[in-house]
């Protein structure tokens, strides 16, 4: 997870505080900002270019494997 979107994020949590809590903002920004890179850590995520990284090597390698079950097939035939 980029780390200004985490930033960003505390940042926009800790300004919907109660007005007396935001005086600690700073503080406040910090713990939110903890929080949320553990949380999201936690959820195992990726990134867009990273999932479409891996798309296209599944797909490269679904057709690599169709390939190669044909070929199989051929040479199935051909040995009966």
């Amino acid at each position: 997870m980029k780390e200004s979107l985490l930033s960003d994020l505390a940042k926009k949590l800790a300004k919907i505080l109660p007005e007396n809590l935001q005086k600690m903002q700073h503080d406040v920004e910090k713990n939110f900002h903890a929080v949320l890179e553990k949380t999201f850590n936690k959820l195992d995520l990726v990134t867009r270019e990273e999932f479409d990284a891996q798309t296209k090597v599944l797909a490269r390698s679904r057709k690599k494997i169709e390939e190669l079950a044909a070929r199989v097939k051929e040479l199935e035939k051909k040995r009966r």
